[in-house]
């Protein structure tokens, strides 16, 4: 059946001034109920539901959100919606609607992760179930399901990857966040100088500042650039993609030092791209191509994929958007509502500063995805600047949410940035899910009932009326619950009884050691998760590894880091724990964490119950000093609530079970098992893959063995 975008926007609309366009334009048109709508997914990046007024957060001195509260208003607001702690493991449920035990995506993914804790090309996602349906299916942005170049023996797909899980079309990046700052400005001063890697102004910085320069780009062109409306010019040149030489003039050919190699936060990256031809194609940092602020490229992209589609097939688009990820820098300033303030003399690595530049990321990030709606004809400006959006009079569903809480330096109050990011805590794990479409009734609602992060493999597959029942074997435990309904009808009963959340260690060879203890003074944990000194300094941490705090030779554990603090007077700090659990119902939530003794060098499991609620502006939180299991006795009602939960916790991670020798996720250890085998002991040298079931970071000899020992194992 043919099927119309049922757009908004006429195309002469959108080549003329966004201004110029009112409310006239607006179809009347109503799509028909049976086509299949467009599906706009957009991720935000450690974007927890403190961050918005619309869900009545937003703390003291909020950011302005003007185009998410259009959507909101639009759609529904799911208030009670929980992802998994960090961003690999909530990135991964969407597509996958199964919990993290399933897949042993558990944490972030890194460097030294193994393929075995990346999302495996034999899992059915959402773009293989929407393919079946006629979709075409994208990702632009960052989605972080992979490994990357940073160690490209832990990941044996390479480039392709995105093509590989079900993609047709892939722009953007496997790293996990934008690189570190380059305080050096493009090689133009000394490491440390910049610190949010650009040149202020004089007003900003009189001591290293400079109101005129050179702007050069990478192609070798130069332009002088002065102080205009009070915006530095280093800071408009690295928005132009250029690097940025102080009190100079043009030259004909750049200084030696112009360094267009160096990776520059928000400002640089490197672009994957997997095209529906099969073709890869890479723009590395030193392509102007790949330069230019990230959340405006992002929106550029995807922009640019949805006005090729055509109106005879439906389409999903997953827009992994970089903010407000680490590190925290400065967005160009036309992105910014009238009136704001330039600040281009912030301190990056200041805390008070890290406030302001928050919201101006978030800001910044409002404004491109209006720009987003607009550009894609799914909606128009008003003549004030207002987004004019109308789902009912469209075919495509705008889906809006956030892969986990946010970042300790950026949580807005009375939320606890101690508990935020990385802990299963309400803070690190509430996140804000809008969704607006054709096919929502009473726009504008908001809804209390649980949702979970793996609901919305449920929502895209009845979007594209795929049965998930059918669709997938039985041996593929899906824990997607659906949520059409809470769309299509205001009086639906809550489908969640309970939620659940955890995050631990990613899955890394045997023959490794951890990476070198970081301390992260804002949540008061040391970790031992980042490879390298530079990302645990962009987390506000302290390295201890080699070079860092402890010395030259640097320390080996968190025991280690403790021990060291108590030598120096200092007080010890907590260790990350190796697992965290979490299970909620509607009143009550079980932590469960395992956590390594020091001095026993033993795990230890240990218990944290909470009453909890979404009342706003003051939610009822998850803080330590509020453990029920503190106290010296618990009511009955909590009693028995502490019982259930802890029941329904064992039940829930009994549900699964190990299958040695079965890679490709079929439930039977059989032939195909030793045809994957056979494929990634060739593919990447035979190193990391999911074949490789003994972790040895190789897949050889040892993991033929494992499946020919459970030859026709079924697991059920």
């Amino acid at each position: 059946m043919s099927r119309r975008p049922w757009k908004l926007l006429a195309p002469a609309c959108i080549a003329i001034s966004l201004g110029a366009c009112d409310s006239s334009h607006h179809s009347t048109l109503t799509p028909p109920p049976t086509a299949q709508p467009n599906i706009l997914f957009i991720v935000l990046d450690d974007f927890g539901v403190d961050q918005l007024p619309i869900f009545g957060y937003g703390g003291a001195r909020p950011a302005r959100t003007p185009n998410i509260d259009a959507i909101a208003q639009a759609g529904v607001r799911f208030r009670n919606a929980w992802s998994m702690p960090t961003c690999s493991p909530t990135r991964a449920t969407f597509f996958q609607g199964r919990y993290p035990f399933r897949t042993h995506v558990t944490n972030a993914i890194v460097a030294a992760d193994l393929a075995n804790s990346q999302v495996s090309p034999y899992e059915i996602t959402t773009p293989k179930l929407l393919k079946e349906k006629g979709y075409t299916n994208a990702v632009i942005g960052k989605m972080h399901l992979s490994g990357s170049d940073l160690n490209p023996a832990n990941n044996p797909l390479g480039h392709r990857v995105m093509a590989e899980l079900g993609w047709d079309h892939f722009e953007g990046y496997l790293d996990g966040g934008p690189f570190p700052i380059d305080t050096t400005a493009g090689g133009v001063a000394q490491a440390g100088t910049y610190r949010c890697g650009f040149v202020p102004g004089t007003q900003d910085d009189p001591t290293v500042g400079a109101d005129s320069g050179a702007c050069y780009q990478p192609d070798g062109s130069c332009k002088p650039l002065g102080l205009q409306l009070a915006a530095a010019p280093g800071h408009m040149c690295l928005e132009q993609g250029g690097v940025f030489d102080p009190g100079q003039a043009c030259r004909s050919t750049p200084p030696s030092y112009i360094d267009f190699n160096k990776q520059n936060a928000y400002y640089t990256a490197e672009w994957i791209i997997n095209r529906a031809d099969g073709s890869v194609e890479v723009q590395t940092v030193a392509d102007p191509a790949a330069r230019g602020y990230r959340v405006t490229q992002e929106t550029d992209r995807s922009i640019a994929w949805v006005n090729q589609q055509t109106p005879d097939r439906p389409w999903m688009l997953s827009v992994g958007y970089s903010a407000i990820h680490t590190p925290l820098q400065q967005p160009p300033v036309g992105l910014l509502p009238s009136g704001t303030p330039a600040r281009a003399g912030l301190d990056c690595s200041a805390s008070e500063d890290q406030r302001v530049i928050t919201n101006q990321m978030v800001e910044a990030l409002d404004a491109e995805i209006g720009r987003l709606l607009v550009e894609t004809g799914l909606a128009i400006l008003r003549d004030d600047g207002s987004l004019d959006y109308r789902p009912e009079q469209t075919n495509t569903v705008v889906v809006i949410v956030g892969d986990n809480g946010t970042y300790g330096p950026s949580v807005k109050a009375p939320f606890n940035p101690t508990r935020a990011k990385g802990f299963p805590y309400q803070t690190g794990v509430w996140v804000p899910l809008i969704v607006a479409g054709p096919m929502v009734a009473e726009p504008g609602r908001s809804l209390p009932h649980m949702v979970n992060s793996t609901d919305l493999f449920s929502l895209f597959a009845e979007l594209a009326e795929v049965d998930i029942q059918q669709a997938l074997p039985d041996t593929r435990h899906i824990d997607a619950q659906p949520l059409l309904p809470y769309l299509t009808n205001p009086a639906q009963a809550p489908i969640r009884h309970t939620n659940y959340t955890e995050v631990g260690n990613n899955i890394k060879s045997v023959n490794d050691t951890l990476p070198p203890p970081c301390v992260i003074p804002t949540s008061n944990v040391c970790v031992q998760v980042f490879p390298q000194q530079a990302v645990c300094e962009d987390q506000g941490g302290s390295w201890y590894g080699p070079g860092g705090v402890a010395g030259a030779s640097g320390l080996s554990s968190c025991c280690a880091v403790n021990d060291y603090l108590v030598a120096q007077g200092e007080s010890p700090t907590a260790i990350f724990p190796e697992s965290q659990k979490a299970i909620r119902n509607a009143s009550y939530k079980l932590v469960q964490l395992e956590r390594l003794n020091c001095s026993t060098q033993r795990i230890e499991i240990s218990e944290e119950f909470y009453a909890i609620n979404e009342a706003a502006p003051l939610p009822r939180l998850d803080n330590a000093i509020h453990n029920l299991l503190t106290r010296p006795v618990l009511t009955p009602e909590q009693q028995q609530n502490y019982t259930d939960l802890k029941s329904e916790m064992h039940t829930l991670l009994q549900s699964h079970a190990e299958c040695p020798g079965d890679g490709n996720l079929d439930g039977v250890v059989d032939a195909k098992d030793i045809e994957g085998w056979k494929r990634f002991s060739q593919e990447n040298d035979g190193r990391s893959s999911w074949y490789d079931f003994n972790h040895d970071g190789m897949t050889e000899g040892a993991d033929l063995i494992i499946i020919e020992q459970n030859m026709g194992r079924v697991c059920r």
